[in-house]
């Protein structure tokens, strides 16, 4: 009874709030240690230590939608705090703070250390031992095919797609899909991943793939997010959330690579999270980097001349490890990287998205993942 009080004042605060105050409240508890409120909000809600050691970390926090039942809208105030006190709603478990959807209540991750459905914190990671993926799939039952996986108790606040650019790195991505899948499930993620294969010995294109992943996720399920990430690089905390924010997101803030240190400031390579509306708003990324580099910085430009800025998480929480390896044949330094990011502003109406051509020689749906082989063509064609 306490505690159903005490998230009725927490839940009136929140309606209180515009939604991109809830956003920035989230976007401020993803980049702490421990779930806490700002100091200026702390001032004015009080939740108490039995919420914050209580177990489940979602919740329904009243109103009608919180029951599968929608003829609960026709029901008094009154009657509806009545039945919300005797009846646990199927659709999502009781929690801290949830928001009301159309058809249920929507997850909302609680930024605590473990607990059965709740985040871990900082983990060990390391690529001394052999993956098999049909271990892999065995211990992710929940995972579909192709690499598809939803929350069943509440509704995902986003539907994100992850987009791996790839060619000849299997062993890289056995390790990220046992590291991944684990963590977003625990992110509460309603996500696909898909691992975009460039067909052919052309030089390596990053950023056109990427664009392929953006077009032909779009094509099989209605993604509001989208996560481009390298194949060898695996977050070393789980508190670092594979979604999207009001700016474009660099999840990969400190690699091994660098010393666990961001090499510069503009630096936006390795994992970042732009919403559909983000990266359509930039023309997508550019598809004339052929070889290694340059890619990240135009992207970069784009954000900034589109009047965006990036948003990151801190850098303990943005640890992340590289799995070592030689540079690939055919992705060599692109010698025309430098004079190409310095015409940014001129060449991203007319290279990205709206020139984006290639063919889809196969797609298979694989237990963990789903991959598109494509023809992307070469740098003269």
């Amino acid at each position: 009874m306490v505690l159903l009080q005490a998230a009725a004042v927490l839940f009136r605060f929140l309606q209180q709030i515009p939604s991109s105050g809830l956003e920035q409240l989230e976007a401020n508890t993803a980049e702490r240690p421990a779930w806490m409120f700002r100091e200026g909000i702390r001032k004015r809600a009080v939740v108490s230590k039995a919420m914050l050691s209580a177990g489940p970390t979602y919740s329904c926090m009243g109103g009608t939608d919180c029951f599968r039942d929608r003829t609960a809208e026709q029901r008094s105030p009154g009657k509806q705090r009545a039945l919300m006190q005797t009846h646990e709603p199927k659709s999502c478990k009781v929690g801290l703070i949830g928001s009301i959807g159309a058809r249920g209540c929507h997850c909302l991750l609680s930024l605590r250390s473990a607990s059965s459905n709740g985040v871990f914190g900082a983990l060990h990671v390391e690529f001394s031992q052999p993956v098999n993926l049909e271990e892999v799939a065995r211990i992710n039952p929940e995972v579909k095919a192709g690499g598809r996986f939803a929350p069943k108790d509440c509704i995902a606040l986003q539907k994100v797609a992850i987009i791996i650019p790839f060619r000849n790195r299997e062993e890289h991505l056995k390790y990220w899909l046992y590291y991944l899948h684990p963590i977003l499930q625990r992110q509460q993620l309603d996500y696909g991943v898909y691992v975009i294969n460039q067909d052919g010995e052309e030089e390596f294109n990053r950023a056109k793939l990427l664009n392929i992943g953006f077009a032909e996720a779009l094509k099989e399920y209605d993604y509001d997010c989208f996560v481009f990430s390298d194949v060898d690089l695996i977050p070393m905390d789980d508190r670092n959330t594979y979604k999207c924010y009001s700016q474009p997101r660099h999840l990969s803030v400190s690699m091994d690579k660098f010393g666990f240190r961001l090499p510069y400031n503009q630096y936006f390579g390795g994992v970042s999270a732009l919403s559909k509306e983000q990266f359509t708003k930039i023309n997508g990324f550019p598809n004339n980097y052929w070889g290694w580099g340059g890619e990240d910085d135009d992207i970069y430009n784009r954000l900034v001349f589109k009047g965006m800025g990036i948003s990151r998480p801190d850098a303990v929480i943005g640890k992340c490890r590289m799995i070592r390896h030689s540079r690939d044949r055919k992705n060599e330094p692109n010698p025309e990287r430098f004079d190409r990011i310095a015409h940014t502003r001129e060449t991203m109406s007319s290279d990205g998205l709206n020139t984006l051509s290639y063919k889809v020689l196969r797609t298979d749906k694989y237990p963990l993942y789903t991959k598109i082989t494509v023809d992307i063509g070469s740098p003269n064609s």
